[in-house]
């Protein structure tokens, strides 16, 4: 039987009415449940283009059919009077009834408001806005947080975030932690829900629901867009590739696992959607010309951590001396594919390039790197998980981007809970080495970190950090424009108080064409 164009159309007809019906009847038949609410994690956007951009919710709640019919709609006012775009989704109980919505044709550089409608249940009003059009030189508002333990603080950065009015939210990883609940002489303000570690996908899928049940958290969700890219905890603490910290059982399983929670909590786009242990989250997102941001995976991919401790995987802080593998020239941080896929990407043409990854970047050592055993042979001393454990890997990126002319180089990270602002050069141990690129790494919003009086008898082996405290939980703030980067260190008064006060500790400007932060 010879098909025609006509018969594809009518059987795409027939197809789109059949599939309104069961949605229609699937919605009647859970309407007498109107009374509870199904969008408890609230509703979230992301992934910014001129065009479009991602929408995000969970149903919840009981008596769910395998498959929810879930509208949603978006307005260009926040009464939703004038509509934009607007649809159906089916929420799968094998994706934990999430929703992914890809919303293309809008206008770029404007703010939009959306919101869910299933089971007779209608989400929170959500905002999200557009990224400018290619040619635009439109200024940008953004921040970035990571570390967001549970029970070591509440989230009162994500309160005072949200009345930021920021354009974009850059999320840097450790979005949940996978520890158990910590001993009653811990006195954690709140506890971790379950009886040990995550490892199962349920055991994931309640602990996201359990940080994204905060209503800080929702609120800042729900007035801009993120970028989300994540780091070890949203898996195992200092996981790298195929290998986890406890070397314990299955780790791919427990991976894939994690990965699929990750994605179903996440405002990541629906072709995303993770194969078993496998989910690429780099990608970059361009803000008009003023800016280009590279976001990547520095877990995926990854080379094991060399010299680990006896019986373990994950980092360690070794000497050069001691651990000759860690100057092997060919280890990696990224993976060659992403390294080959970021150099291709470092654009000339927009006025910034802003590098959104996990971790401290700069060199830091925690001894005096110039006394040697041999000149042969660096000194110091350097924790192996993050690029200090891939020295190869950080000179390669940083000189592809001096190869590449990459404009106005800005790394932002996390991890590490302090915040830190550095010099980036190919040589750390030359003064006279030309800064070629400028560090914010970010504290943590919760997370404990290291005593301060550690890393303050550190910074003399690091001269080209210009700033380094830890004992600090909050997030950065950023004003860019053609002409500069405007950095705001905004800092708790008190992680432990859900009402905490939040000041600025400390202001850095970064001229274009100038690189290397200046105290404001």
């Amino acid at each position: 039987m010879n098909e025609t164009p006509d018969t594809d159309r009518r059987r795409l007809i027939a197809l789109a009415a059949g599939t309104s019906l069961v949605a229609s009847l699937l919605f009647i038949r859970h309407a007498r449940a109107a009374d509870v609410d199904r969008f408890t994690l609230g509703v979230a956007s992301g992934c910014p283009r001129p065009q479009s951009v991602v929408l995000w919710t969970r149903v919840l709640g009981p008596g769910l059919p395998e498959q929810v019919p879930v509208a949603w709609e978006v307005a260009r006012d926040e009464r939703f009077t004038d509509i934009a775009s607007s649809g159906v989704a089916l929420a799968e109980e094998a994706w934990a009834h999430s929703v992914h919505i890809d919303v293309s044709d809008l206008a770029p550089a404007r703010w939009y408001w959306y919101r869910f409608n299933a089971l007779g249940s209608r989400s929170s009003t959500g905002r999200t806005r557009t990224a400018p059009a290619a040619g635009a030189s439109d200024a940008l508002q953004f921040a970035i947080a990571s570390c967001q333990r549970w029970d070591h603080g509440h989230y009162a950065a994500w309160r005072h975030m949200a009345d930021e009015n920021l354009d974009l939210v850059l999320f840097l990883g450790d979005y949940i932690y996978e520890a158990g609940p910590a001993p009653a002489s811990a006195r954690r303000v709140r506890q971790h829900e379950g009886n040990g570690p995550v490892k199962t996908l349920q055991q994931y899928r309640d602990r996201y629901a359990q940080y994204k049940a905060d209503p800080a958290l929702q609120r800042m969700h729900a007035a801009a867009p993120w970028i989300v890219i994540w780091d070890d905890h949203e898996v195992e603490n200092d996981y790298a590739n195929d290998r986890g910290d406890t070397l314990d059982g299955d780790f791919l399983a427990r991976r894939a696992a994690a990965y699929q929670a990750w994605w179903e909590h996440m405002p990541a786009p629906a072709a995303r959607r993770p194969r078993d242990a496998d989910l690429r989250i780099y990608d970059r997102y361009d803000w008009g010309r003023l800016a280009r941001i590279h976001a990547v995976d520095d877990r995926q991919y990854r080379d094991r951590q060399v010299c680990p401790r006896p019986g373990r995987g994950g980092s360690n802080t070794v000497t050069p001396k001691d651990c000759p593998s860690l100057r092997a020239p060919s280890r990696t941080l990224l993976g060659e594919t992403q390294e080959r896929w970021l150099a291709d990407g470092w654009s000339s043409h927009h006025g910034w390039n802003l590098l959104a990854q996990q971790t401290l970047m700069a060199r830091f050592s925690w001894s005096d790197p110039s006394l040697r055993d041999a000149p042969d042979i660096p000194g110091g001393m350097y924790w192996t998980d993050g690029w200090d454990g891939y020295p190869a890997a950080r000179s390669r990126l940083l000189g592809s981007a001096v190869e590449r002319h990459a404009a106005n180089l800005v790394v932002l990270g996390g991890d590490v809970h302090a915040n830190y602002v550095a010099d980036l050069k190919l040589d750390f141990d030359d003064p006279k080495s030309p800064v070629i690129a400028t560090e914010f790494c970010g504290t943590s919003i919760t997370s404990e970190g290291l005593a301060q009086a550690r890393i303050a008898a550190a910074l003399p082996f690091n001269p080209h950090i210009r700033y380094g405290r830890s004992g600090e939980h909050g997030y950065m703030r950023f004003a860019l424009d053609a002409k500069a980067l405007h950095a705001q260190l905004r800092v708790l008064a008190d992680v432990l108080d859900p009402a905490s006060a939040i000041r600025t500790a400390a202001s850095f400007t970064v001229e274009a064409g100038r690189p290397g932060a200046v105290a404001a």
